[in-house]
């Protein structure tokens, strides 16, 4: 009977730890939540980088669509800029985001 009740509070301690605890950000955890519901229903990923000396965090939304940007926001949800796109953009506040330090993925399907 004890193993049976250890095996349920472990099973319960580990699905508390997987829900909504992405980052230390409840904004970026907040989003990566929203993000889930929209993002491609393969490939998407959230990545966490260093880049100009804050941790920033790039969604990208998948593989379903031709196109699709990946946005980069930092850890206070302000919106540095887009990845990729029609236009390709690989810059973000005038640096290109390759200077970026990967850090490790946060969220993917």
């Amino acid at each position: 009977m004890r193993t049976i009740q250890m095996l349920i509070f472990t099973s319960l301690m580990l699905m508390a730890f997987q829900c909504n605890k992405y980052t230390k950000s409840a904004c970026i955890n907040a989003k990566i939540s929203a993000f889930k519901n929209e993002a491609c229903s393969t490939g998407a990923s959230v990545k966490e980088y260093l880049f100009q000396n804050q941790s920033v965090f790039c969604f990208d939304p998948g593989v379903c669509g031709g196109d699709l940007a990946s946005y980069v926001l930092s850890e206070n949800c302000d919106t540095l800029g887009f990845l990729g796109g029609i236009a390709g953009n690989t810059v973000i506040n005038g640096e290109p985001f390759s200077n970026a330090e990967f850090r490790g993925t946060v969220w993917s399907n």
